[in-house]
């Protein structure tokens, strides 16, 4: 039934034995994640943002699921999942909270980086999500001025304004907010001078095939131009090569994020690799 709702109305599909597979491993998965949820089974990763010479500024916050039998999953494989069960708000906030306990460490320690958290619109939209933000804040003493929380495009459009008036108040607390992915939702130039938005990510479909694609090159060099004349900060994403580095740098890119510069590590290996204070 599933299989020939996806495939539309009034669409035929045949039950194969590979079904009930799927439909049996997804309840199992589920099952498991509700588990992981309460023993907060989860390990935060951080990758490293760095600027034009390379210092490491600030990071993106990453969550990877330590499953006793199936090992280290990685986020494509449960993320979705979580968001159609609801189980992303609670897995959300635990992200928040540890996040803002690392922004403490770091910035007692000064060594303070503005740090970027991934929010889903189900956890946004959530009646008490600004509330439990200024909970979290004032439960680990974290300066709201590290902390950067990525949203898609598609969240601003969905309930304008109640995403405008939310985002607006968390701003008004220092918080930054980072448009994650832009240009492959639904953008909407209008809200980008409405919003208290600070920064934009640009796609790594985007980055991947620079300079070398130049549809892809008038795309970034848009961007950019168009984030330089609104203030906006950028971030490339996915830069995996000097050639992408260089053509990023030289168009005025000044933050950059990928596997060229640092990969994904656990939260205390990535702590450790970090420069000495001062």
């Amino acid at each position: 039934m599933y299989r020939a709702k996806e495939r539309g109305r009034n669409a035929l599909a045949y039950f194969e034995p590979a079904m009930q597979e799927a439909v049996a491993e997804r309840y199992a998965l589920d099952r498991e994640l509700r588990e992981a949820v309460r023993e907060r089974s989860f390990e935060l990763y951080l990758q490293s943002q760095v600027n034009g010479d390379g210092k490491v500024i600030g990071a993106e916050a990453l969550v990877r699921w330590r499953h006793p039998q199936r090992g280290l999953v990685m986020p494509a494989r449960f993320i979705p999942l979580a968001e159609d069960s609801g189980l992303i708000v609670p897995m959300g906030e635990w992200v928040l909270h540890e996040v803002c306990l690392l922004i403490a460490r770091l910035d007692a320690e000064g060594r303070g980086l503005r740090i970027a958290v991934n929010v889903s619109p189900r956890q946004f939209h959530q009646a008490d999500f600004v509330q439990r933000i200024k909970e979290i804040l004032a439960a680990t003493g974290a300066d709201p001025t590290y902390l950067t929380l990525e949203i898609t495009e598609n969240l601003l459009i969905e309930h304008a304004s109640e995403s405008v008036a939310r985002m607006t108040e968390l701003g008004a607390l220092g918080l930054r907010f980072s448009i994650d992915d832009f240009g492959t939702g639904y953008s909407s130039l209008a809200y980008l001078k409405r919003l208290p938005v600070s920064e934009l990510k640009i796609d790594k479909s985007f980055v991947q095939d620079i300079p070398h694609d130049p549809n892809d090159v008038a795309l970034v060099e848009t961007i950019l131009s168009m984030a330089h004349h609104l203030h906006f900060d950028v971030v490339a994403e996915g830069v995996e090569n000097e050639a992408q580095f260089a053509f990023l740098r030289q168009q005025g890119c000044e933050r950059f994020q990928g596997y060229y510069f640092h990969r994904p590590l656990e939260m205390r290996a990535w702590i450790e690799k970090l420069p000495p204070a001062g």
